[in-house]
């Protein structure tokens, strides 16, 4: 399927996909889009059963939202990109620089995981989403995604309005992509150049047991750990995301 997305930038500037995490929809992107758009196509997009995309009948695989970017390259005649994602969104650019790597210029994985376990906890989390919606685990997934100290001092409610607008079923098809996915072996395939970002205080992805073990795994990768931050790193700490982003997109 073709994911609701949109396109800004100059049409002649080098591709740039950013991928969304479980939960949020492209819009939390917001803090990068501008000063992005400056210097490649910006092409964001909201993940199957999220935001403006349809759910489609469910469970998805990592095969499922992986297809789904290569469609949506095709339809905007893309032949080859840089991808940027998060936790869901960084499984997905690790799929595309996997399965599809002539289709994959520069990568950049933030706060992600080849392999996030235990299985039972994401059937868990499927189960009560669909009995209770997303609202009763907003309050949990604000405290992973970003510091205490974060959440003090700032108003988050806009992502908290984002989360729990989330499809329901959407987000439990989501989960078993998570649950079920393990993309460990082929990270030693990517030749894609990379650029590993994680937050020293995510709880959900700690940088020591997920990023520096992506980035070990993949030729020639490069580890960033910022601090602080947590999980929904490129909120906590947008301006160093961007440069993070732009400085390893253009080499």
């Amino acid at each position: 399927m073709i994911p609701h997305h949109t396109v800004t930038g100059p049409h002649d500037a080098p591709v740039l996909v950013l991928s969304n995490s479980l939960g949020t929809t492209l819009e939390m992107w917001d803090a990068q889009a501008q000063a992005l758009a400056e210097r490649f196509r910006l092409v964001r997009y909201d993940t199957r059963g999220h935001g403006r995309s349809d759910t489609p009948p469910g469970p998805y695989s990592i095969d499922d939202v992986g297809g789904d970017v290569v469609e949506l390259l095709d339809h905007l005649d893309v032949e080859r990109a840089h991808v940027a994602g998060l936790s869901l969104g960084g499984m997905t650019a690790m799929w595309l620089a996997i399965h599809a790597p002539q289709r994959v210029g520069r990568l950049v994985l933030l706060c992600t995981s080849p392999r996030l376990g235990p299985a039972e906890t994401w059937r868990e989390r499927s189960a009560t989403v669909r009995e209770h919606g997303t609202q009763a685990i907003v309050d949990a997934t604000m405290e992973r995604w970003l510091t205490e100290d974060y959440r003090a001092t700032h108003d988050i409610s806009a992502l908290v309005e984002m989360f729990n607008g989330i499809d329901d079923e959407g987000y439990a098809n989501c989960c078993a992509i998570i649950e079920r996915m393990d993309q460990t072996a082929g990270l030693a395939q990517i030749g894609a150049p990379t650029l590993v970002i994680g937050g020293a205080q995510d709880p959900s992805t700690p940088p020591a047991e997920h990023a520096a073990r992506i980035a070990a795994a993949i030729p020639g990768a490069r580890l960033e750990v910022l601090d602080p931050g947590a999980h929904l790193i490129n909120v906590e700490r947008p301006d160093e995301v961007t440069a993070l982003i732009a400085g390893h997109l253009e080499g």
